[in-house]
């Protein structure tokens, strides 16, 4: 009996635990539609209470920028070579120094001759011979002591055996490698002793007292370039520094798969600052005119296209933008912008089209005329 009531207990104890979790689920689901509607009345009603957002901005202004054309070159030397030789021989001396000045005709490296040496005195000894035999047959030819058809042998003779002497002679120079111009050698690739090849490079010699420079230019500028221009070139290993030069010839060519035209440059180098092979940007001076331009910072890209915040009373409206020249901090506006027109320049990440703005350089403006002081210029414009 015991055992009855308190099986029967046990079943009251659950049921009722059943009902209070029942009662509290109900509860909850009954009071979410109504808490969930308060919610979504207080986020619609959150942006008519929202406070403006905090910009800078500045005016778009009129001002002269630089017309020239700009691209990117290449430098070469002047003249440049890999000094090699022209025979298999061994290296018996080396006449110059790692990044010596050297001058044209100067003795670089000496090479065997001991070979070349005596077969040039034997053919020399051949010549000399038939020469003497010939200077004999010309006195015996006027008393027909020898026939014209001899003479003419003696004279042929003579004159191949002279050939063979200049050809000796030449592989006998040969042995002595020399500059061909004046200019800068590189590093010495060979050894004392080593045998070298047709081909093998000895070192490296470059007349850097101009460098030229080779840089493409876009066909629709052709008409613009001109032999004689006055170019500057720059190079982040001189910063600051401008190399000026002029141009001296274009190619006769458009490159069709870059529509581009190669143009080449002289910049003299004196102090041979700048290298062959360095990387240049050369700019191509012309006539400054006037553009519409704003500070580079305003720009908003998305994908290939570009746009800014310009400020329209208290809001702001998202308008796209055609570019053209940049410069230094600015970029020309070639459409979508008229003069005075202010856009944002700091605070665009938080913005949206539409969205309300309190002008922070205008405010400090407007504080700074009331008190009497100059204002600061936060957007660098």
């Amino acid at each position: 009996m015991a055992d009855t009531r308190t099986v029967v207990a046990a079943i009251g104890i659950a049921f009722g635990l059943a009902c209070a979790s029942w009662a509290v689920y109900e509860t909850k689901h009954d009071a979410a539609p109504g808490a969930q509607q308060g919610r979504a009345r207080q986020g619609s009603s959150a942006p008519s209470g929202a406070a403006p957002i905090a910009v800078i901005t500045a005016p778009v202004k009129q001002r002269a920028i630089n017309a020239g054309i700009e691209a990117i070159g290449t430098a070469n030397a002047n003249e440049a070579v890999s000094v090699t030789s022209k025979t298999s021989n061994i290296v018996t001396a080396i006449r110059f120094s790692d990044g010596e000045m050297v001058q044209a005709g100067q003795v670089l490296v000496e090479l065997d001759r001991g070979q070349v040496a005596a077969d040039f005195a034997a053919v020399n000894a051949a010549f000399e011979e038939s020469r003497s035999q010939f200077n004999r047959s010309r006195d015996l030819l006027a008393t027909q002591v020898v026939s014209k058809s001899q003479y003419d042998q003696l004279e042929a003779t003579m004159k191949a055996n002279e050939a063979r002497v200049q050809a000796a002679k030449a592989r006998l120079d040969d042995t002595y490698i020399r500059a061909p111009f004046a200019g800068r050698v590189g590093l010495r690739r060979v050894s004392l002793g080593a045998l070298i090849n047709p081909g093998t490079v000895i070192t490296t010699l470059d007349d850097l007292s101009a460098i030229k420079v080779d840089f493409a230019v876009p066909e629709v500028y052709v008409s613009e370039l001109r032999a004689g221009q006055t170019v500057a070139t720059r190079t982040n290993a001189w910063p600051g520094r401008d190399f000026g030069g002029k141009v001296v010839s274009l190619d006769s060519r458009v490159d069709p798969a870059t529509r581009a035209v190669t143009v080449r440059a002289v910049v003299p180098n004196p102090d041979a600052a700048l290298k062959p092979g360095m990387f240049l940007t050369v700019s191509v001076a012309q006539n400054r005119r006037a553009a519409l331009v704003i500070p580079e910072e305003a720009l908003v890209p998305e994908q290939a296209r570009q746009f800014v915040y310009v400020m329209t009373g208290a809001k702001v409206a998202k308008r796209e933008v055609t570019l053209g020249r940049r410069e230094p901090g600015f970029v020309e506006i070639a459409n979508g912008l008229a003069a005075n027109d202010k856009v944002v320049v700091e605070g665009t990440l938080k913005l949206r089209d539409g969205a309300v703005v309190r002008d922070l350089g205008a405010e400090e403006a407007a504080a700074a005329a009331t008190n009497g002081v100059a204002p600061a210029n936060p957007s660098g414009s």
